[in-house]
């Protein structure tokens, strides 16, 4: 709602008094209650005041130049009433679930060792887990191999991660980006690793997620 006297908006200015008092009132935009339907994580914005008098939000400074978000969380997964569909649902659901665990599994191993697994960052491409070691800042894709072709789903992977490196890269050329490729299992054939390696791309899977 919009003040008519001030012509700004009176829930920001009680927000901004809230925050004045101790008591932190987390504000985000249309695109940041997006994120937290989809269960991701939003930024939230700092509050500032115009010479006008104009309290507007903008978005809070980070200091991982705006490629790592929030902390990563494993979604839920679901399943489908059966009906005509029912073979390549079961399929989509089982490799879904697999995705979600093979993230799960990531996450763990990271924190094992001290680091934070996090999410990407408003306007940042859209990878599966993200962390940082000192400068450096690791993106990676992950790939379910369960009900779906083995060769397609590597050529995916490898095509989007090599796909946001070179975005993030392009916008963020001060900060050393290492992409990888996880993978739910090791796959059936070894020329994936060598492939990997030819483009720059560290290849990896679950459980032990070698070289990482």
């Amino acid at each position: 709602m919009t003040d008519d006297r001030r012509t700004y908006s009176s829930t920001l200015v009680d927000a901004e008094a809230e925050r004045s008092r101790g008591r932190h009132v987390c504000v985000v935009d249309g695109d940041g209650f997006s994120k937290l339907l989809r269960g991701r994580p939003a930024p939230c914005l700092e509050l500032r005041r115009a010479r006008t008098g104009r309290v507007r939000p903008v978005a809070a400074a980070t200091t991982e130049a705006h490629v790592l978000g929030g902390p990563l969380r494993v979604r839920r997964t679901g399943q489908r009433a059966s009906g005509d569909l029912a073979l390549d649902l079961s399929r989509l659901d089982e490799a879904t679930a697999a995705h979600e665990a093979t993230v799960g599994a990531l996450i763990a191993y990271l924190s094992r060792q001290g680091i934070q697994a996090c999410t990407y960052a408003s306007g940042a491409p859209e990878f599966d887990v993200g962390w940082s070691r000192g400068e450096d800042v690791f993106v990676a894709e992950v790939k379910s191999l369960t009900g779906a072709r083995e060769d397609q789903q590597i050529r995916l992977g490898v095509g989007q991660i090599l796909d946001y490196a070179q975005q993030l890269r392009s916008a963020f050329p001060s900060t050393v980006i290492h992409p990888l490729l996880v993978l739910e299992k090791r796959p059936s054939a070894a020329r994936w690793t060598e492939l990997a390696n030819s483009v720059g791309l560290r290849l990896t899977w679950a459980p032990d997620f070698s070289g990482i």
